[in-house]
């Protein structure tokens, strides 16, 4: 008996099936190809739900490995993510740090530079002083050197006048 792979048995076939009587009842014959037809239709059913179950298994396995695959891609974005996060956050940090370094050196440096014109304002107000105070020495000193000078020459004068005839100072 040959089987028709386009036949394809249905729950409905198989209550709506009649089986002609014969004189002794159903024939034997129609029965068991009926039979082997829907043993042959249940055995490709089962093979094929058996099939249907296989790839089944194999599509969750495929679903459950996307899924994996999803939630470690999005571990990996949060992680990523968070590591941004933490790296704008030390930047930001590092940044703070380094402009409070910057601003903490900056007015050390000039508070040093400061202190450098103070100190030198004093010692050129100090050398300035130092040198009227000089002047004002010397300027006393070559007085009284001029006094002196004056005084030896009015003595120089006095004491030095040859005697001269009165006719002579009035020609001179």
């Amino acid at each position: 008996m040959t089987t028709d792979d386009s036949f394809q048995l249905t729950p409905h076939d198989i209550r709506g099936h009649e089986f002609p009587r014969t004189f002794r009842g159903y024939d034997p014959a129609l029965v068991e190809s009926f039979q082997l037809r829907v043993s042959e239709e249940f055995d490709r059913a089962l093979r094929e739900r058996a099939q249907l179950e296989e790839r089944l298994r194999g599509f969750q396995e495929q679903l459950r490995a996307f899924r994996d695959r999803e939630r470690a891609m999005n571990e990996a974005l949060l992680a990523a993510q968070q590591l941004r996060v933490d790296a704008e956050q030390q930047a930001r940090k590092d940044a703070e740090m380094i402009l409070r370094e910057a601003k903490t050196e900056a007015l050390r440096q000039l508070n040093e530079a400061q202190t450098e014109d103070r100190l030198l304002r004093e010692r050129t107000d100090a050398g300035k002083r130092q040198f009227a105070a000089f002047l004002a020495n010397f300027r006393a000193l070559l007085e009284r050197q001029l006094g002196e000078v004056d005084g030896l020459q009015a003595y120089a004068q006095t004491t030095a006048q040859p005697k001269t005839d009165p006719v002579l100072k009035k020609q001179a």
